[in-house]
């Protein structure tokens, strides 16, 4: 089971990630009006942190759309992942797969509102014919916001999405320590990869937390002591 934890802006959480025994963490860039939005040379330097922690590898997480800026975000950083998480057409995926770096590994985000529908529902053979590697499921509110909305994903929405599909996905919206149970059909899916979070991994203080952030992951591992631990 693949952790991703996502929204990290400090050296402190980016080592919080790492110490949770999660596989990747989210750098945002490219986020106008997020919490967690950082600059091109924040990313590269949280980036170079992750990789010295042997732990994590770092995540560019974005909703731009300059392809061009992109690939110098990604290149400044030295950065072998990138997730599109907006409206980005399949050109920019096609452009990043043929102008990024060798072995870059593109995550397309597709959001289900609340009845279920994929907002980007035409386009998903489409991402997958550009060169995606992952889709990422996420939902998205009654609003229009996407991204860390907190909202749980609906399991028979995002099983009805994954049969339309072909590559791997990941899993987000609402995920906690309390919730594995919830997508037990989810989880028998031969495709998914992992699960992405980012408020649950926070703490009181709001910030990116190695204990509330390790219960995830040893919850949805299904590793001994996380059902104690949820309850807690």
């Amino acid at each position: 089971m693949l952790v991703k934890v996502c929204g990290a802006t400090t050296e402190e959480e980016v080592r919080a990630v790492a110490g949770a025994g999660a596989d990747l963490v989210g750098l945002w860039c490219g986020v106008p009006g997020g919490p967690h939005d950082l600059a091109a040379d924040e990313v590269a330097r949280l980036a170079g942190a992750a990789r010295r922690t042997g732990a994590v590898e770092p995540v560019l997480v974005t909703f731009g759309k300059d392809a061009g800026r992109l690939l110098s975000v990604v290149a400044e950083a030295g950065l072998s992942w990138v997730q599109l998480h907006g409206f980005q057409p399949p050109s920019l995926v096609r452009r990043l797969r043929r102008e990024g770096p060798p072995g870059l590994r593109i995550v397309k985000v597709l959001h289900l509102d609340p009845a279920g529908r994929c907002l980007q529902g035409p386009l998903v053979a489409a991402y997958e014919r550009a060169g995606a590697d992952l889709l990422l499921f996420d939902t998205a509110a009654a609003d229009g916001r996407i991204g860390s909305t907190g909202l749980s994903a609906d399991p028979a929405a995002v099983l009805a999405l994954a049969a339309r599909a072909t590559l791997p996905f990941l899993l987000a919206g609402g995920i906690g320590a309390h919730n594995r149970e919830d997508f037990e059909t989810v989880l028998d899916h031969p495709r998914l990869l992992g699960i992405d979070v980012d408020s649950a991994a926070r703490g009181p203080l709001g910030t990116l937390d190695a204990g509330t952030a390790g219960a995830v992951v040893r919850a949805w591992r299904g590793e001994r002591g996380a059902r104690g631990e949820a309850a807690a």
